[in-house]
């Protein structure tokens, strides 16, 4: 599974981080980050948990 940021609406919450710190990360412009791809089945669950949680629905999967 894949996910990705949308850089233009991710507000830097960090809450993603917050989640699931072994898929995203905050860059160094504030702007959160998906740092592994594919996500792999063992990190699925808090990812799309933080997907989920997201306040402006900046994260998303396929």
């Amino acid at each position: 599974m894949k996910f990705k940021v949308d850089a233009d609406t991710c507000i830097g919450c960090e809450l993603c981080v917050e989640i699931c710190p072994d898929v995203f990360a905050m860059s160094d412009d504030g702007i959160a980050e998906v740092i592994v791809k594919p996500v792999p089945e063992t990190l699925r669950d808090a990812a799309l948990q933080a997907e989920a949680e997201c306040p402006v629905v900046a994260i998303s999967h396929v």
